[in-house]
């Protein structure tokens, strides 16, 4: 693992040099770590974190609207905050089992969403939305937040995105004080 600032300066982390999507992924998860080895704040790792999905998604030619995080709120019992992220402005709270996100973050399991039309009880931040992937941030079996992806197409993610997402959620989870 490359410690931040050896091999590159920190915005060439969003210049991707591989071809496939799950590839560009593991490199996304690669350049988190040694972004993040050094720093174990939450708020600064996420917003790294969104800036690489942004660029990786793009330079596939997936057109996500939105990539970023909400955290467990402080204050809240069961309710989301607006963390770090690329994109419009967002929804500032959900509450745990509400919209995607707060269903990812009360069942503890990624939600891949081909069509958000179809999603009972969908929350559209951002009504240009049609797609939408959510994965739980667990630590010790607690969820302390989810990473959120939205597509401008139907059936933007899959099931490769969803193998990817949870790994790289894995690394968010340890990789930082919540």
């Amino acid at each position: 693992m490359a410690k931040m600032g050896t091999e590159k300066n920190h915005a060439d982390y969003t210049c991707f040099e591989t071809t496939s999507k799950e590839s560009t992924l593991r490199e996304v998860i690669d350049s988190y770590d040694a972004l993040s080895s050094e720093l174990r704040n939450w708020v600064a790792n996420l917003a790294n974190a969104s800036s690489l999905l942004w660029h990786a998604y793009h330079q596939h030619g997936i057109p996500v609207n939105w990539a970023g995080f909400y955290v467990l709120d402080p204050k809240v019992r069961e309710q989301l905050i607006l963390g770090p992220f690329q994109g419009k402005v967002a929804c500032q709270t959900i509450k745990f089992g509400k919209g995607v996100c707060g269903t990812a973050a009360d069942s503890q399991k990624p939600q891949l969403v081909p069509d958000v039309e179809a999603f009972p009880g969908h929350i559209a931040c951002d009504g240009e939305t049609k797609s939408e992937i959510v994965i739980p941030i667990l630590v010790d079996g607690h969820t302390v937040g989810v990473l959120d992806i939205d597509c401008l197409k139907s059936e933007g993610f899959d099931m490769q995105d969803v193998t990817m997402l949870e790994e790289l959620a894995q690394h968010l989870s340890s990789s930082n004080d919540w």
